[in-house]
């Protein structure tokens, strides 16, 4: 019970703190509609479960005491977070929705990858389920009640994503931000490319 709670407080606190899952989805909402960001927040949810698998494998507390194998995760996710802000910010060209139709500017795939790629490439998140993991999960805890932990984590970001997706895809809120989509491009360009060079700049333990 004391394992439960403590993961589901840590997890919490994690999910809903602001970062790059959250402006992507935020980006990926408003521009291209609601299924566009609750796709984009299963990728989310896909990426967590890909530390998970590896973290239980042993990989992540390899990764997390190697400096060399943890820089190369590091530089990776910032050099895809700074290249995906970038394009953001250059974004000249406004989008026009029709709020009336469903939005298709964005394959499915291509929503679920930008959600995916977002998170797995992300070293904090790398360093959330490890340390996690590492710091909860003792010897003796079985290997189901460890993937229960880790279905949690993955679906407490899907649940929280998902509210977040829903929310900013709304057609009073997109008309909002869709009127002021040039702004709103720079802005969250801006918080991505900031995000990936701190990450790049940021000690390695």
């Amino acid at each position: 019970m004391n394992e439960l709670l403590a993961v589901a407080v840590i997890t919490v606190l994690a999910v809903i703190a602001p970062g790059a899952d959250f402006a992507m989805v935020i980006r990926n909402s408003y521009l291209h509609g609601r299924t566009t960001g609750l796709l984009s927040a299963t990728g989310v949810a896909a990426g967590v479960l890909v530390h998970v698998t590896y973290t239980m494998l042993g990989v992540g507390l390899l990764i997390a005491s190697s400096t060399f194998l943890f820089t190369v995760i590091k530089l990776v996710g910032a050099a895809y977070l700074v290249h995906i802000g970038v394009r953001t910010f250059r974004t000249r060209d406004e989008i026009e929705v029709d709020l009336a139709e469903p939005a298709a500017t964005v394959t499915p795939l291509a929503a679920l990858r930008s959600g995916f790629l977002t998170n797995v490439l992300n070293p904090k998140t790398t360093l959330f389920v490890v340390s996690t993991f590492a710091q909860v999960v003792g010897p003796g805890t079985p290997v189901v009640q460890q993937a229960g932990y880790g279905l949690f984590m993955a679906l407490a970001h899907l649940l929280w994503f998902g509210v977040v997706a829903v929310f900013f895809s709304h057609d009073r809120m997109r008309a909002v931000m869709l009127r002021g989509q040039k702004v709103l491009n720079r802005a969250i360009g801006s918080v991505l490319a900031g995000l990936g060079i701190s990450l790049a700049f940021a000690p390695s333990h």
